[in-house]
């Protein structure tokens, strides 16, 4: 459905269903159109830094869907471009979550000494 209103939920778009959703809003994507500004890759970004437990399918099928395609389109060198993205977004929430945890560590005294 590309032709959402801006009001239009999330589920207005090809493969989001309410679990996703309710990833989504917990996020702060709320409508079709905030999502489609946003991009795949900024919107998976915000849901993992909501405490979304990373997942590649769950990544995927936001960029199947931005596209109107099947969830289950995304194959070969294309789902290999997107693991390499998935897997440095997965990375870079990583970091910040270990720095995070590193800095209240050293604030209680029980982190790595420098």
């Amino acid at each position: 459905m590309s032709d959402a209103s801006a009001d239009d939920p999330v589920t207005a778009i090809r493969n989001i269903g309410p679990a996703q959703a309710k990833l989504l809003a917990r996020a702060g994507i709320t409508t079709a159109t905030a999502l489609r500004d946003m991009g795949a890759d900024a919107a998976y970004a915000a849901m993992l830094a909501t405490g979304t437990r990373p997942h590649f399918i769950m990544y995927y099928i936001l960029h199947m869907g931005l596209q109107g395609r099947p969830w289950n389109d995304c194959k070969g060198a294309e789902k290999d471009a997107l693991r390499t993205k998935f897997d440095a977004l997965k990375a870079d929430h990583t970091a910040d979550s270990d720095d995070e945890m590193e800095r209240f560590l050293n604030q209680i005294g029980v982190g790595l000494r420098r």
